[in-house]
């Protein structure tokens, strides 16, 4: 499957990867569907800023396995992160989904952000998570699988990072910050 292919790579090379892709969410209401457009990379033992970074334990122990899980956790006590497990065989990583914009069910989205401007929907790993209606029951969760979106589900599926890629340091984080492992996708200006 080619979701496996472009996981299977270096953190680093896989968070660029990943832009363009999307995520595709059905619920009872209908599906949402966003194209990713900034993800960050967290490798193992030799990035400081990773959960890995001292070895495993029961919040991390995601990202030392099999590629495709979500890797979901809770920062500030109140906002899910949103991470794909994706890394070489053999090693350790995952990539946060940082940033998407909505293709469809933008009015699912609103109503899992309510009062939000539409430009503010989903430009933030918290905010992502929200419009998506991940919390922390979907930590586990296998992406590529081909029943994934049965009932209540969530799929990666393939697509093009139409635009400029952007690579910059990682934000929000205190160790590890100079490292350019932050990828921002920006439209192509029309003309």
């Amino acid at each position: 499957m080619e979701g496996y292919r472009v996981l299977e790579k270096d953190t680093v090379e896989a968070a660029e990867r990943l832009l363009g892709w999307e995520l595709v969410r059905r619920t009872e209401r209908g599906v949402i569907r966003i194209r990713i457009t900034e993800t960050e990379a967290y490798k193992g033992g030799d990035d400081p800023a990773s959960h890995a970074s001292r070895g495993v334990t029961a919040r991390n122990r995601l990202m030392f396995g099999d590629v495709g899980y979500l890797y979901v956790y809770l920062i500030y006590g109140m906002h899910h992160c949103m991470n794909i497990v994706a890394h070489e065989p053999g090693e350790i990583g995952a990539v946060l989904l940082r940033g998407g914009i909505a293709l469809e069910g933008i009015d699912r989205i609103r109503r899992n952000r309510p009062g939000v401007s539409d430009r503010l929907l989903l430009n933030g790993p918290g905010k992502l998570a929200q419009g998506l209606g991940i919390d922390l029951s979907w930590n586990g969760y296998r992406l590529l699988e081909p029943g994934a979106l049965a009932g209540d589900g969530l799929r990666l599926e393939p697509g093009q990072a139409v635009g400029t890629v952007r690579r910059t340091p990682r934000i929000g984080i205190t160790k590890g910050k100079e490292l350019p492992w932050r990828f921002v996708l920006e439209p192509s200006e029309s003309r």
